[in-house]
This record gives structure tokens, C-alpha cells and sequence, in this order.
């Protein structure tokens, strides 16, 4: 069969990477073109757009972008149809991709979605468009399926979470290599820094995160590098030597990490995960942060939290983001009651998330209700 796969930034790359796997495994004679990055194509996939191409953040930076967007949505229905899929599958990224849906629905193709937009934090009333444009739903979050089915009467799928998989199919490298590799003083214990994946974004949360360093002088911050971003970039941040820098090998720095300070997104859950503590940090663009404050209903921004229903790791959001507040958190978890809880937690939230294997139960899912 011939598949056509949309992801719009890093973590639906990854994701989408290994739903190609698993798909070539059980559709040898498949044929994959899809939006995504390196990591797609190297799963075999023709990549038709780059999702660097298309990472806007933010109600603002949306606004200013709007004539590339539409652009792109164009030229995605052009692509569509001259590639002409079996199935069309849908990764996160909604703003882009239900638009798309609603059209190749109308044009008879086969709809899946893989990884549901978040219309239970926000624009709850999308469920409609869904419910008329997606024909099969895949959710890899275990209060999903209940969402769906028992309060909006749309059946769905629940395959487990791909970041089980992702991490355990990761190659990691043995602490000593890894600090000897990077340059990273092999006896301090290491805190990782996770400031997100877009430009705006990674200055203004590691300003705040580099801000406590001087405070715990017996630990080495370590600054994750983006795929999305160049290394030069981050220059700006390392002019101290006690400053580290890795690019694109977060899970290897996670795993050698003590503690953690994670910009609200993926990262929080791959995070715990790895077992490590953390402290939630958000700080958006003031306006942007105002009117999503009114649209989102939820209680938590963190996925942790979230599945696990209450505060497992504390969230350090917009005027709350502060030096003082940081330091204070980030003691707390480094050693003592707050770090136990955290990893105890940690335990029952893995259990909550299905187990192994949900790249190939919904690769599996998605041929068989083609």
C-alpha cells in the first residue's frame, strides 16, 4: 500500500520514524512519502517537507507566519494528490493537519490519526471535525480512550505510548565515554537542561535555567541541543566553562543525569521515563500566554502530571518562573523526601502507559482497517 504520513516538529519525527519501521515490517512492498525530518526518512520514507520548514510557536509567531502556512497547506494537497495514498495518517501537529483532513476526506481518502491532538486541554469542540474527517483514531495516552469514548461516543484505539519503545531502542554510551566525549568533568553530577526545540522558546527558558547555576557549584549543567537547531546557536550560553553542551543525544544525557530542568512539553514525560527528577519550567510570549490561559481548562501542563492526575513534579509556569522559585525546587529534588516521592511515581506512571510496543500495535491497527 501507499502511505502518507504528516508530523510537524521533533518528537512527531520520532514517533512517525518508528511507525515507518513497524509499517515496512508487516507491508514490505510499501510505499511511504511523508512531512517530517531525518529521522523519517531514514526510516525509509520520501520526505516530501521538513518539519524545520514548518515549527512555528506561539498565538504570534502563528500570525506573522500565516502566508508560508497556508503555502504549505497548499502545496501538501498538491503532494497528496499527485502521490495518490492508499491511507493518509496524521501525527499530532492539529492546526496543520485537521485542515488537511477535512479536505482529503472530501476527496474519498482514507483518514488516520496517530497520536490525538490535545482537544482535551483546549478547543474542545474539535471533536466534531474529528468525528467527521478522521476514520480511525490511534491515542497513546491511557485517559484518552475514556475521553473519547465515554464522554464524546467516538471509539478509538488505545496502542501505548511510542516513547517506551523509543527509549528502549535507543543506543546509549557509557557514562565515562559520554563526559569524556563532550567534555564534561567526569566526577560532578549532571543537570540536565531541556529548554524545547524552537528558537524563541530556547533563549528565553535558558536564561531563566542558567540563571541558578552559580547556586549549586558541586553539579555540571548540561544544555540538550535541539535536532531543529543549529550547534552555533547555543554559543551564546556556553561563554562559561561550567556550562555543557550536548546535541541531539537528550536520552543520553537523561540517563547520566541527576536531576533535571525541562521546558513543558514531551520532554517532561520522557523525563520520567529515564527516572529522573525534574522541575516543569513554562514561560511564553505575555500576550500569546494570556489567551491560551483562557482556552486551556486544565489543571497540569505536564504530561506527568496529567496522566497521573496530581502534582508528581512541580511546575514552574509564566510569572512563577523565577530564579528564587528554581533554586528552591531544584534543591528539593536533588536529594531527600521531594526526590523519593518523585521517582515512586514515577514507577506507577510507566504502568499507566501500556507497556512495549506501540509503534507496531498501531502499524498493526492502521493496515488492518485499511
Amino acid at each position: 500500500m501507499k502511505y502518507y504520513i504528516i508530523a510537524g516538529e521533533a518528537s512527531g519525527d520520532l514517533h512517525g520514524s518508528n511507525l515507518i519501521k513497524a509499517i515496512k515490517k508487516k507491508d514490505e512492498a510499501s510505499e511511504i512519502r511523508c512531512w517530517g525530518g531525518d529521522l523519517m526518512q531514514e526510516a525509509g520514507g520520501e520526505l516530501a517537507k521538513h518539519y524545520k520548514d514548518m515549527a512555528f510557536m506561539g498565538f504570534l509567531e502563528v500570525l506573522k507566519n500565516i502566508p508560508t502556512i497556508f503555502k504549505n497547506i497548499s502545496f501538501c494537497k498538491e503532494d497528496i494528490q499527485k502521490f495518490n495514498p492508499d491511507l493518509i495518517i496524521f501525527i499530532d501537529f492539529s492546526g496543520f493537519n485537521l485542515r488537511i483532513a477535512k479536505w482529503a476526506k472530501k476527496k474519498g481518502f482514507k483518514t488516520n490519526y496517530y497520536i490525538s491532538p490535545q482537544i482535551w486541554a483546549s478547543r474542545e469542540s474539535r471533536i466534531e471535525k474529528i468525528k467527521r474527517d478522521i476514520d480511525n483514531m490511534y491515542v497513546i495516552l491511557p485517559f484518552e480512550k475514556d475521553f473519547y469514548e465515554k464522554k464524546h461516543n467516538y471509539p478509538v484505539n488505545f496502542v501505548g505510548h511510542p516513547l517506551i519503545d523509543a527509549i528502549e531502542n535507543t543506543q546509549i554510551i557509557d557514562e565515562a565515554s559520554f563526559r569524556k566525549e563532550h567534555g564534561l568533568e567526569q566526577q560532578k553530577p549532571i543537570i540536565a537542561l531541556l529548554p524545547g526545540s524552537r528558537k524563541q522558546e530556547v533563549q528565553k527558558m535558558l536564561k531563566v535555567m542558567l540563571s541558578v547555576k552559580d547556586d549549586f557549584p558541586n553539579y555540571q549543567f548540561v544544555i540538550a541541543g535541539a535536532p531543529s537547531l543549529p550547534d552555533d546557536f547555543y554559543s551564546s550560553f556556553l561563554n562559561q566553562s561550567t556550562v555543557g553542551y550536548v546535541s541531539n543525544k537528550t536520552y543520553t544525557l537523561l540517563k547520566h543525569s541527576h536531576a533535571a530542568l525541562v521546558t513543558s512539553g514531551t520532554a517532561t514525560l520522557e523525563t520520567a521515563l529515564f527516572g529522573i527528577p525534574q522541575v516543569v519550567c513554562y514561560k511564553g510570549n505575555w500576550i500569546s500566554y494570556q489567551i491560551a490561559k483562557r482556552i486551556i481548562t486544565l489543571e497540569y501542563i505536564s504530561l506527568v502530571n496529567l496522566i497521573m492526575d496530581k502534582e508528581v513534579v512541580k511546575e514552574l509556569i509564566q510569572s512563577e518562573l523565577t530564579s528564587e522559585k528554581l533554586k528552591e525546587e531544584l534543591t528539593k529534588i536533588i536529594a531527600g523526601k521531594d526526590r523519593n516521592r518523585i521517582l515512586e511515581d514515577y514507577e506507577s506512571l510507566k504502568s499507566k502507559l501500556g507497556g512495549k510496543g506501540a509503534s507496531q500495535l498501531a502499524a498493526k491497527l492502521i493496515i488492518e482497517n485499511a
